[in-house]
């Protein structure tokens, strides 16, 4: 019998990150993180799409608005990570509109 049987929420102990590897809640960024790079963003996107954390928790424990972290789903789900760099997000905005 695997762990999760004797669990009492129904929360995954791990899903599989956007690097492919495991990833935990003590895997996450901290609560206080400010400097949102393409890694961490990709993180919490996995860990609420797999069910680590609920959508609430995620944007009460990183203070996100719903529409910004679907911004974040949104850019995942259409570049892949690349999507996630705020950097070229302008440019590449720009280059749809031409």
């Amino acid at each position: 019998m695997s762990v999760q049987a004797f669990r009492s929420d129904p929360k995954p102990i791990s899903v599989i990150g956007p690097d492919g590897g495991r990833l935990r809640l003590s895997d996450l960024p901290p609560a206080n993180t400010r400097r949102w790079v393409i890694r961490r963003k990709a993180e919490v996107v996995t860990a609420v799409r797999g069910g680590l954390l609920t959508l609430a928790e995620a944007l009460g424990r990183y203070g996100l608005t719903e529409e910004e972290f679907e911004s974040w789903c949104g850019a995942f789900d259409q570049h892949g990570m690349s999507g996630l760099r705020t950097t070229l997000r302008g440019e590449r905005d720009q280059r749809r509109r031409a």
